[in-house]
């Protein structure tokens, strides 16, 4: 085994460099060949490596029910099962056994609740996982099967086509080139073109083309495995757990408060029997402690996330519905959440240089010179803007098409209409397409311009030309070319985001864009969501590159103030979550690739949206099953509709406990009444039982996050106490 523990790092250390090695190297590195790896010795590669996944750890079932008996007002009700068998020796009687089942059983009936509930909700969240685990088509034996991603490993052989997510980091074989969309990784929106030597990377999707690869990193040794560490890193005591640690405080404090007074009275003073001081202790000790709180709180937060689930949102954390109740930041994506990852071109802004040509001609012709099939990003878009796709071959007979490469950047048709004429289209980088006009003296500045404005926006160009060949030979390189337009590309919003922020806003929810494309794109995916255009770069945030406007803010507070952050890197993203909770923020984060993870994880709320990585689903609270961010809306309101029910309770049991601490305590020193504890434990159960009901309660949600006003609630607490004993003692 020691053997194999050295050949993995020596394998590894290697593994980090075969992105930049002939491919040669690389299969002896890896020991392997194109006829990909026997199952054996994939084998013994899983035993080094490790599966191709990011690691979940498994928490034990029994530690886990355990751990629901392990919290401040567990504590006191075990101390006070304790002092039923232990103390009750001291008045020469046999221990109290009745009330200690009574005790242990309550916290057992209370731990049993929470833990069902709890576990439902995760069950839930993992069978989704299930549905959404992938798949790839690996060559062992000699054979080509398709098996669950997780098993590859460094060497093995695997086929990447139009629409697979590419596995593992790997290289690319012998092929035509790929186009790449890398936007999971980077949030660029506009795909990339890879060829045969290539490194491709876990998590990017495969936009057109089909070709082999070896894979060269699997799991947490990717591309991104850094960004799996910075996730495994952060583990923070939950926001709903301080919460209830301070009620339970308060509680336990309010009781000793009432039990020290009754030892100074009862022995010292009034010389109470033994053995029933302890009883009066002991009613104390199980009436004042709301001993149903944590569930009470994880039933109301269980149908909580029932509900959730039934618009479109898994919980995998319960806690994180309150704590998405008072969330009053959401740092977003743009790529895939707040945008459709999708281009499309604004037929508002085409730029016509042709006379005689509209802007429809532009876009018809545009669409000639696509695949009408088989498309990559920017025919689909091109084609799309068409009534029906047919239009694009209508009336025409089509020659040769000339499909994208990287050296001549543009594609071409060469057809022939319905008058028997040979002509041909073509579209692609403005500077091709302008190298080919016969005017390209008289237009040129005129481009550039049109660019450069559309660059401004965030908008990328595409230019059209059209060209006649008058001998009627495809291989003839016709008349001259004549520009013809620029059309202007763009990953739209979608339709829902727009209204998303602004009700979002509306309830008090700050939306800050957070994406690894570039600023223009930002301001301009923010310019028409209403969001605003108050964007900097990442550069920023190391405190370099300002303008004179920001130079004198302090980086916590510029990341407070601005609308967004452009070209972030993982770590970027994780620190901004970071100082906006040292600011004392309740932090939503939503994304979708593995660049957001570290975020997703860190923040209060992480919020993977419909069609997320397996990185961003694992490292997340909240799965959301429909697209966009409109069900993170009706989340936050179902989410304050709970907040209300739990508060309401929490105010119900800190008055029960004042009140029962004074009444039990003015019972035992005015009057000398003896009251047995096991009738308090009995009233304990049937108030518990009946206040679950609360968990159902029609409230309404508030307006603004809602937060834990700890002395509030206590205050509360005791003049409600005061008022329910005022009434009852005017009925007495």
């Amino acid at each position: 085994m020691a053997d194999k523990e050295e050949a993995m790092h020596a394998v590894l250390k290697e593994v980090v460099d075969l992105e930049n090695v002939p491919l040669e190297e690389v299969f002896q590195t890896l020991r392997c060949d194109s006829n990909g790896l026997t199952t054996e010795a994939a084998q013994e590669r899983l035993a080094i490596f490790g599966y191709n996944k990011l690691e979940e750890k498994k928490e034990s079932k029994v530690l886990k029910f355990l751990g629901f008996m392990w919290n401040p007002l567990s504590w006191v009700m075990e101390a006070a099962a304790i002092m039923a068998i232990a103390l009750a020796n001291g008045g020469g009687k046999p221990p109290d056994w009745q009330d200690f089942v009574g005790i242990i059983t309550l916290l057992f009936i209370n731990s049993t609740i929470s833990f069902i509930e709890e576990n439902n909700a995760g069950n839930a969240a993992a069978a989704l996982m299930a549905r959404l685990a992938p798949k790839a088509k690996v060559l062992r034996d000699g054979k080509w099967i398709e098996e669950d991603a997780s098993i590859l490993v460094p060497g093995d052989i695997i086929s990447v086509k139009l629409g697979d997510i590419i596995p593992a980091d790997a290289r690319l074989l012998e092929g035509d080139p790929l186009k790449i969309d890398q936007s999971a990784l980077t949030g660029e929106s506009l795909p990339v073109t890879k060829g045969p030597g290539d490194s491709v990377y876990s998590g990017s999707t495969c936009k057109q083309g089909e070709i082999n690869a070896i894979v060269i990193a699997t799991g947490v040794h990717t591309f991104f495995g850094k960004a799996a560490h910075l996730v495994d890193s952060t583990n923070q005591v939950g926001h709903f757990q301080k919460v209830l640690t301070a009620i339970g405080n308060f509680c336990i404090c309010s009781i000793a408060v009432g039990m020290i007074v009754e030892i100074i009275v009862m022995y010292p003073i009034q010389h109470r029997q033994y053995r029933p001081g302890i009883d009066n202790l002991l009613v104390l000790l199980i009436g004042g402690i709301p001993i149903a709180m944590p569930t009470v709180l994880s039933v109301t937060m269980a149908i909580g996330s029932h509900r959730l689930a039934q618009q479109g949102a898994i919980t995998k954390r319960m806690t994180a519905i309150e704590e998405m109740a008072g969330m009053d930041v959401l740092c977003s994506d743009k790529t895939g959440t707040l945008t459709l990852n999708k281009l499309t071109v604004d037929k508002n802004l085409i730029e016509v240089f042709a006379k005689g040509v509209d802007v429809d001609t532009v876009v018809l012709m545009a669409a000639q010179a696509s695949r009408v099939e088989n498309q990559d990003a920017i025919d689909a878009a091109i084609v799309g803007m068409l009534g029906d796709p047919k239009e694009a071959r209508a009336g025409i007979e089509e020659v040769h098409f000339l499909p994208f490469n990287p050296t001549d950047k543009r594609t071409a048709l060469t057809y022939i209409d319905g008058e028997g004429k040979m002509r041909r289209v073509s579209k692609g980088a403005p500077e091709q397409i302008l190298n080919l006009a016969r005017n390209k003296s008289e237009i040129e500045r005129r481009v550039h311009s049109v660019i450069d404005k559309f660059a401004e926006r965030g908008l990328r160009s595409l230019a059209v030309a059209y060209q006649e060949v008058p001998d009627g030979r495809k291989e003839s390189q016709g008349g001259p070319w004549q520009f013809i337009g620029l059309m202007p590309l763009f990953d739209p919003p979608r339709h829902d985001s727009a209204e998303t922020i602004r009700r979002a806003l509306n309830l008090g929810v700050n939306v800050k864009m957070i994406t690894g494309d570039q600023l223009a794109i930002g301001k301009e995916t923010g310019r028409r969501l209403g969001m605003g255009t108050n964007m900097y770069p990442s550069s920023t945030l190391l405190g370099q590159n300002k303008d004179e406007a920001i130079a004198t803010l302090p980086v916590d507070e510029l990341i407070e103030k601005a609308d967004g952050f452009a070209g972030v890197f993982p770590e970027h993203k994780y620190e901004i979550v970071k100082r906006l909770q040292a600011r004392k923020h309740i932090c939503g984060m939503t994304g979708d690739g593995v660049n957001d993870a570290p975020a997703l994880k860190k923040a209060d709320i992480g919020i993977a949206v419909a069609d997320a990585t397996d990185a961003a689903r694992s490292a997340s609270d909240i799965v959301l099953t429909e697209p966009g961010l409109s069900v993170i809306i009706s989340a936050v309101l179902t989410s304050r509709a709970i907040f209300q029910r739990m508060k309401n309770y929490t105010i119900y049991a800190v008055s029960i406990t004042i009140r029962i601490v004074l009444g039990f305590m003015l019972l035992a020193l005015i009057w000398q009444f003896d009251f047995p504890p096991f009738m308090v434990l009995i009233i304990a159960i049937l108030n518990d039982g009946t206040i679950m009901t609360i968990s159902k309660d029609r409230v309404k949600p508030s307006p603004y996050p809602d937060s834990w006003k700890l002395a509030e609630i206590f205050t509360t607490g005791i003049i409600l106490e005061h008022i329910w004993s005022f009434k009852s003692s005017e009925k007495g």
